[in-house]
C-alpha cells in the first residue's frame, strides 16, 4: 500500500517573520516585508567593509529591498566591484545635490576617473570656485552626511522624467531618454533635488563616509577609496599625460559634435553616423601619424619602441597601425612577442592564491630579453625563443638580425615598467600607453566607465576567437583586472606617448554582438549579475550595422575581419 503523507502537511497562514540564508551558513530571522539592510544589523560588522547592497535570490538589489519571503542573501560590501560602484554613484547624486544647493545657476559635469580614486568634475557657468568655495561645498556634503538624509527611489512615467529634465535645461538627459524602450524611469530624490543615476543607489547620506574633494583644473577632483582600502583616501598623484589624453579626447568630442550617448543616438537617428564613423577613424589614424613622427624624429638614438596597456585595449591593431605609420617615414619596424620570453611553467612565480602568477614581470626572463635585445641593436645575430603555451615551455626559434635603420616593435603589459628592461639605456627606448582611457558619458553625470568598455571588447572577442562565453569571460575578468592594476596602471605615467584607443561610437557597433551573448549567462550563477547590469548598459545605445566600421579600425581586433589581422614584417630580418 502507498504510504498515507497527507498527515505532515497542512494549509497554514504565513508566518509574520522570514529568513535570509547567508554563504557562511549563518541565518537572520526578521519581520516580513524588513529591507534586507535590517537584517545585516544582527551580524557582527566591526572591522570589516560596510555592506552597501545584497544579492538576494541571484539578483543584485538595494538595502532598502524587502524580504517578503524566505531567501539566499549574499552581502555586498565596498570592497567589492558592485558595492564600489554603487558607493561611487550615491557620492555623486550627493555632491550634485549639495552643488546645486549652493549653485543653482551652475553646472556640474562628472568627467573623466582618476587612478588613485576620483572623478573629475568641471564646473562652469559660476562666477569663482575658489578653493574657500570648494571648502564650502566639501562642507555642505558632509553636513549632509551627518542628518543621514534618505535617498528616495521613484519609478515615474517616462513623460514625468522628461518633463524634469526639460524644465531644468538638462538637455543631455532629454536626448538620452528620448530613445527610451521602457516607458518608465527611476529617479532618486535627496531634499528635492531629482535626477537620473545608472544603477542602484545607497538607502541614505549616512553611508558617504568617505570622500575628499581637491581643487583641480576648471573644477576639482571628487575623491573615495579604492575597494583594496574601501574606507580609506588614498593619496592623489599627478598625471599630467593622462590629462593632456582626456583633454584631447574631449576636444575630438567638440570636432564630432557629440557630447553624450543621447546625442550619439540622435546622430544615429538622423542618419549621420557615417560621418561620425570616418571623423572618429580619421582622429585614431591622426594620433597614430603624430607618434610615429615623434619616433621617427629620435630615429637616431630610438631603437625600441615599447607598448603596453590593459587587456582588450587595441594593442595589436595600433602596434600593426604604427609599423604601417613608420614604414611610411622610411623607417622599418622589427616586431618582437614579449610573450616568448616567459619562463618554463615550472619556473614561473606563484601569487598570493598558490597559482602560477603568470602576469608578474617575475615570470619573464628579463636577463635573456634585455641581453638579446642589446644583441639586435649591436647588428648581430639573434636567435628569438619561441614559448609553447601548450607545453609550457620555450625553445629555440628564429634567427634574426636588424640592419641599422631598424628598429624593435615589442608589444608587452609590462612594457612601462622601469624594471623591464633596466640596462637599455633610457633614449634608446619609446614608451606607448595605449587604452580605452575615456568613452562617451550618458549625461553629465553618470559617466561610463572604460573598465566596461573593455569588458564588453573582451566579450566579443573571446566568443568569437576562443570559443569563451561570455560567463567565462566575466569569469575571468576581475582576476585580470587585478593583474592590471598591480603590473599596468602604475606605470602609466612613465610612457612618452599616449593612445586612448576609444571610440565615441564603438558600444553601437558592439551591442548587436554583445547583447546574445549577455543573454545567455545563466540565472543564479554570479555571473548572471553582472551580465545584467552590462545589458542594462546598452540598452542605452541605438545598434549600428558593423558593415559600417571600417577593415583596419581598432574595433574590427574584437568585430573580427580586420585587413591588419595578417599583417606582419618578419620577412624584413629574418635570416
Amino acid at each position: 500500500m502507498p504510504l498515507n503523507l497527507s498527515e505532515n502537511f497542512a494549509i497554514t497562514n504565513p508566518r509574520s517573520s522570514v529568513e535570509i540564508h547567508l554563504p557562511d551558513g549563518r541565518v537572520v530571522s526578521g519581520p516580513r516585508n524588513s529591507p534586507v539592510g535590517n537584517f545585516f544589523n544582527a551580524l557582527n560588522q566591526t572591522g570589516v567593509p560596510p555592506i552597501i547592497c545584497a544579492i538576494v535570490n541571484g539578483e543584485l538589489r538595494e538595502l532598502t529591498y524587502p524580504i517578503q519571503m524566505d531567501a539566499k542573501v549574499q552581502p555586498i560590501t565596498m570592497a567589492e566591484p558592485d558595492g564600489m560602484r554603487i558607493y561611487r554613484r550615491s557620492l555623486v547624486f550627493l555632491a550634485e545635490t549639495a552643488f546645486d544647493q549652493l549653485f543653482p545657476d551652475g553646472v556640474l559635469t562628472v568627467d573623466h576617473s582618476v587612478g588613485s580614486g576620483g572623478y573629475y568634475c568641471e564646473v562652469s557657468k559660476c562666477e569663482s570656485f575658489s578653493p574657500a568655495v570648494l571648502a564650502q561645498l566639501e562642507g555642505l556634503m558632509h553636513h549632509l552626511v551627518e542628518l543621514d538624509l534618505p535617498f528616495e527611489r521613484q519609478i515615474v512615467p517616462l513623460r514625468e522624467a522628461m518633463e524634469v529634465f526639460q524644465s531644468e535645461g538638462e538637455d543631455d538627459k532629454v536626448n538620452l531618454i528620448i530613445h527610451r524602450q521602457k516607458p518608465y524611469l527611476t529617479l532618486y530624490k535627496l531634499q528635492g533635488h531629482r535626477d537620473y543615476h545608472h544603477g542602484y543607489m545607497v538607502p541614505s547620506t549616512g553611508y558617504l563616509r568617505w570622500f575628499k574633494l581637491t581643487p583641480a583644473g576648471d573644477g576639482f577632483t571628487l575623491r573615495f577609496p579604492r575597494s583594496q582600502a574601501p574606507t580609506e583616501i588614498m593619496p592623489l598623484s599627478d598625471y599630467p599625460k593622462l590629462l593632456s589624453t582626456f583633454r584631447q579626447y574631449g576636444d575630438w568630442l567638440n570636432r564630432l559634435g557629440i557630447s553624450s550617448v543621447g546625442a550619439l543616438d540622435n546622430a544615429i537617428k538622423n542618419d549621420r553616423i557615417k560621418e561620425i564613423i570616418l571623423v572618429s577613424e580619421a582622429l585614431h589614424e591622426q594620433r597614430v601619424s603624430e607618434i610615429a613622427a615623434q619616433i621617427a624624429d629620435r630615429h637616431e638614438s630610438v631603437r625600441v619602441v615599447l607598448i603596453s596597456g590593459p587587456s582588450s585595449s587595441g594593442k595589436t591593431t595600433f602596434a600593426k597601425r604604427l609599423a604601417i605609420q613608420l614604414l611610411a617615414h622610411g623607417i622599418s619596424p622589427c616586431p618582437l612577442e614579449m610573450d616568448n620570453y616567459f619562463l618554463d611553467r615550472d619556473a614561473t612565480p606563484l601569487g598570493e592564491d598558490g597559482k602560477p602568477d603568470f602576469e608578474s614581470i617575475a615570470a619573464l626572463d628579463r636577463a635573456r630579453l634585455s641581453d638579446d635585445l642589446m644583441q639586435l641593436i649591436a647588428g648581430k645575430t639573434v636567435n628569438i625563443p619561441y614559448f609553447d603555451f601548450v607545453k609550457g615551455i620555450r625553445s629555440g626559434g628564429e634567427d634574426i638580425r636588424l640592419t641599422s635603420d631598424q628598429i624593435i616593435i615589442l608589444e608587452g603589459i609590462h612594457g612601462l615598467n622601469p624594471e623591464l628592461l633596466n640596462a637599455l639605456p633610457s633614449q634608446k627606448a619609446f614608451r606607448i600607453y595605449v587604452s580605452a582611457l575615456t568613452q562617451l558619458n550618458l549625461d553629465r553625470h553618470n559617466r561610463v566607465s572604460t573598465t566596461d568598455t573593455r569588458l564588453i571588447r573582451r566579450i566579443v572577442r573571446d566568443a568569437r576567437e576562443r570559443g569563451y562565453t561570455a560567463q567565462q569571460t566575466i569569469q575571468r575578468w576581475e582576476s585580470v583586472r587585478q593583474g592590471e592594476k598591480r603590473y599596468i596602471f602604475p606605470y602609466q605615467e612613465n610612457a612618452d606617448a599616449m593612445f586612448n584607443s576609444a571610440l565615441v561610437y564603438e558600444m553601437s557597433a558592439l551591442k548587436p554582438i554583445a547583447e546574445p551573448l549577455l543573454r545567455q549567462v545563466p540565472y543564479g550563477t554570479s555571473e548572471y549579475v553582472e551580465a545584467k547590469r552590462l545589458l542594462a548598459f546598452l540598452e542605452w545605445f541605438l545598434p549600428i550595422d558593423s558593415e559600417l566600421i571600417p577593415d583596419n579600425s581598432i574595433l574590427r581586433e574584437f568585430m573580427g575581419n580586420s585587413i591588419l589581422r595578417n599583417f606582419a614584417l618578419w620577412h624584413n630580418h629574418k635570416i
